[in-house]
């Protein structure tokens, strides 16, 4: 029998991963009295597969969720042991950092961060019931504490009745040492959710002095100062101290980092997963969950890449005092004895040690048709769903939906409209609107491919896009929305002086030029059409003494972007504009699909399926044609204009 004490709170976060952290700190910086349920307070924002964050799109998120007022870019840049920007030599819609986090560290500095918030209450709960009842949601533990509230925010993570898979070995657990969270589940079927099942994965951990790292390949970290977070941060943990366990490669002056280690697997490695195939639970029918395509176990890229030789493993630290090595590139659940055979297998493994074994692991989550684009379910009302329960892989995908459906519960506590990010808006607005117009037949990954408008979305210009919504939610300082300003500001004044700079043929410049063995000017043009010559640089316009000596970097980057790249950008913001009107209609949430004529089935039982709340939602449901939207346009008119 359950406490007959009850707490009320505004919102509840269930879940103290990447999702719930940024969901509960938002809600609380909101104003909302929130509270933040985990199972284990040591395992608060933990890392339990690969310690970093980044990476194509995926940066792009934590920028996101930085210039919208969330924690990530700020924590990660306390406690990365690396940091490089990646796609260099390719467009800037693409580069994008990736960091290597100390994994301890990462969880403790977030861990301080929620005990230190006001508004926000942290406690260690196994959550065993949730319900609907009387007008408000209630959360039942398993040792009978109940907590009321208007909204709850559930972030479970792998949790739900989650299975660990190893060989033909499998047992109850949320992840490797945590419980599963079988009756959350039970709950959500009982309040009329379908379930479905996922799987993921994860590969051993090995012994760092088990390596011997002269046979590997180090990659080492920036030699020039990179950060996530727009604003830099106060790093108050101890100062790092390198293991010596680790050779260190070329050092960076400005900042201790630790190298990562690249290896490559070999014709035998393969052998050995090709013989052993029969005992892979992948294969063996024992693994039921669908895995993420672009993240496959190792024994499944032996299988659908058979043509290639070898596959890349790089060997990533998981901290500054740790021996854990990460063997990224090795997802596995094959049996144990397999797994250290396979490693030895690659010359700098020979001799390697597995300090833990790489496991599967299969989870329920909630096909995301049943959640709308603010996160809160369509069921019930007040809940809200973030990360790998709305079946979505990675970190930094969690951590922007908990932003958003954070953002969101404590805007319906306070009675104003939601906030839904549109898809040219942002990364976070394009994963959202993927999630609630798909079906998914994987987890699903960010990609940069899915932004159609990705020159508009870069990891640069992310405080330019978002830092004002942010400010007006009051997730940003008056202090820091001001600097975002006067950066807007800046570039716009220096795109303009630039097109008031003439330089001709003759003079000064074209001798400076000659000098610097660059091509000469051969007609007057403006600076501005000179910065977007090939060869130039804002730099080289302060070389020339043709740029701005105060003008700071990120506005110097933003204006050599913004000139390079003016016809692709204005195209794509002309785009945008033609398609608003379709994307800004809504359809009521109770259109009566079904009484249309002129639907063709596979249309009516999509958009009864989806539900989606505009034209444009609408418009990417795979089995929806442009005639059909086009009818449902027509009859959209016809109630607007149908008599009261």
């Amino acid at each position: 029998m359950y406490d007959t004490i009850v707490i009320m709170y505004d919102t509840i976060v269930i879940g103290a991963g990447h999702a719930g952290c940024e969901a509960a700190l938002a809600a609380a910086r909101m104003g909302a009295r929130t509270l933040l349920l985990t199972m284990n307070l040591d395992n608060v924002a933990l890392m339990p597969c690969n310690p970093s964050s980044g990476g194509p799109a995926k940066g792009h998120v934590v920028r996101e969720v930085d210039a919208l007022g969330g924690e990530m870019g700020q924590n990660i840049d306390r406690t990365f042991i690396q940091i490089r920007m990646l796609n260099t030599g390719k467009g800037p819609a693409v580069q994008a950092l990736r960091a290597q986090a100390d994994k301890k560290l990462y969880s403790l500095a977030m861990k301080h961060t929620l005990e230190q918030q006001p508004n926000l209450d942290l406690k260690q709960v196994l959550v065993e019931e949730l319900a609907y009842e009387k007008g408000a949601l209630c959360v039942k533990s398993n040792i009978g504490q109940t907590f009321r509230a208007k909204t709850v925010v559930v972030t479970a993570g792998t949790s739900l009745a989650g299975k660990v898979i190893v060989g033909d070995t499998s047992y109850a657990a949320g992840r490797a040492g945590e419980f599963p969270a079988y009756g959350l589940s039970q709950s959500l079927r009982h309040m009329g959710f379908a379930l479905g099942r996922l799987k993921t994965g994860t590969p051993p951990r090995i012994h760092a002095r088990s390596i011997d790292f002269s046979k590997t390949i180090i990659q080492p970290g920036s030699e020039t100062p990179l950060r996530f977070s727009f604003t830099a941060v106060d790093n108050s943990l101890p100062s790092p101290t390198p293991n010596p366990v680790y050779p260190q490669g070329q050092p960076t002056p400005w900042r201790p980092q630790l190298p990562c280690y690249l290896v490559y697997t070999n014709s035998k490695t393969h052998e050995i997963i090709r013989a052993n195939l029969h005992r892979a639970p992948l294969f063996s029918g024992l693994i039921q969950g669908v895995g993420p395509r672009y993240c496959p176990s190792i024994e499944d890229k032996i299988v659908r890449f058979a043509e290639k030789p070898s596959h890349g493993l790089f060997l990533e630290p998981e901290g500054w005092q740790t021996n854990e090595v990460y063997v990224q590139g090795a997802n596995t659940s094959l049996p144990e004895d397999v797994q250290l055979e396979m490693l030895r297998t690659i010359p700098a493994l020979e001799r390697v040690e597995m300090m833990r074994v790489g496991y599967a692991i299969e989870y329920d989550y909630v096909p995301p048709s049943q959640t709308s684009a603010t996160l809160e379910s369509k069921l019930v009302p007040g809940l809200f769903f973030a990360g790998q329960i709305n079946g979505t892989s990675g970190y930094e995908e969690a951590a922007g939906q908990g932003l958003i459906a954070g953002i969101n519960a404590a805007l319906k506590v306070a009675g104003k409209p939601p906030l839904i990010l549109r898809r040219d808006q942002a990364y976070i607005g394009v994963m959202i609107d993927d999630l609630v117009t798909q079906d998914l037949v994987e987890p699903y990954r960010l990609l940069t491919s899915r932004a159609e408008y990705r020159l508009l979305l870069r990891q640069d210009n992310a405080d330019l896009r978002l830092t004002p919504i942010g400010y007006q939610l009051g997730l940003v300082s008056r202090q820091r929305y001001q600097q975002v300003e006067e950066k807007r500001r800046a570039i716009a004044r220096e795109l303009e002086r630039l097109s008031l700079v003439s330089l001709g043929p003759r003079g000064r410049i074209a001798s400076l030029l000659a000098e610097r063995r660059l091509p000469p000017i051969e007609r007057s043009l403006s600076a501005l059409e000179f910065l977007r010559r090939p060869e130039t640089s804002y730099h080289t316009l302060v070389e020339l003494g043709l740029g701005e000596h105060n003008l700071d970097a990120e506005a110097r980057e933003q204006t050599e972007i913004e000139v390079n790249y003016q016809g692709y950008i204005e195209r794509q913001r002309a785009e945008v504009e033609r398609v608003r009107r379709l994307e800004e209609r809504p359809i009521p949430p109770d259109f009566p699909y079904q009484q249309i004529s002129g639907f063709r089935a596979e249309a009516r039982q999509r958009l009864e399926h989806f539900r989606p709340a505009t034209l444009g939602q609408a418009s990417r449901i795979y089995g929806v044609t442009p005639a059909d939207v086009a009818i449902l346009m027509v009859h959209l008119e016809r109630a607007r204009n149908a008599p009261a």
